[in-house]
């Protein structure tokens, strides 16, 4: 394939270089052409509606559901009722919540740091998910009890024979299942297409 054949991308029916170069189409002196700014710009927005949304239902429920008895919304098979999660999603590995605190912030870190290469709007989408979930689960392990850094977590969300979460834990899932599909896809963040 030569350098000026492209390959087509799934997202908005864009054309990326082969070789994985996208070129500027008017980057503003900053380096991020306008359509990168526009995955960042969704990847910003998704983020924030998840950490805020999380972070309101969260004070919600501890505003009114803490030390109340649990809410039936679906009978028993799905109730709203508060607990306290020191460990990951689902509450898994309560006994490492500074581990799962350090890995958090790595993961925002990590997101942040790759949004300049981001040119596929699916991408943008999952790690919007991620980084308003982690977001939101650390910011209570950072301001909640027991400490810093120690946190714990609220969930509220009780389904029948399933683990308590909360809006950050539902949002880290599916965003983590949205990246598994769009690697088995071949597509990347930069908006090129592996075709093996």
């Amino acid at each position: 394939m030569s350098e000026a054949e492209t390959i087509e991308t799934p997202d908005d029916s864009e054309k990326t270089p082969a070789g994985g170069e996208v070129a500027a189409d008017g980057d503003g002196g900053t380096g991020v052409p306008d359509r990168g700014k526009r995955r960042i710009a969704v990847l910003a927005v998704l983020a924030a509606v998840i950490y805020l949304s999380d972070l309101v239902t969260k004070i919600m429920a501890v505003e009114w559901l803490e030390h109340e008895p649990p809410v039936e919304i679906l009978g028993e098979w799905l109730q709203l009722r508060v607990v306290r999660n020191g460990g990951a999603a689902f509450g898994i590995g309560e006994a490492l919540t500074v581990v799962f605190t350090c890995i958090a912030a790595a993961v925002i870190v990590v997101i942040i740091r790759l949004a300049r290469k981001l040119y596929s709007t699916p991408w943008a989408v999952a790690l919007g998910l991620l980084l308003g979930g982690a977001l939101g689960n650390l910011t209570d392990r950072v301001m909640r009890a027991p400490g810093f850094l120690e946190g714990h977590v609220v969930d509220f969300v009780a389904p029948k024979h399933f683990a308590v979460f909360n809006i950050g834990d539902s949002a880290i899932v599916c965003g983590g299942i949205l990246i598994v599909l769009l690697s088995f896809r071949g597509l990347d963040p930069d908006g090129t297409v592996h075709r093996d």
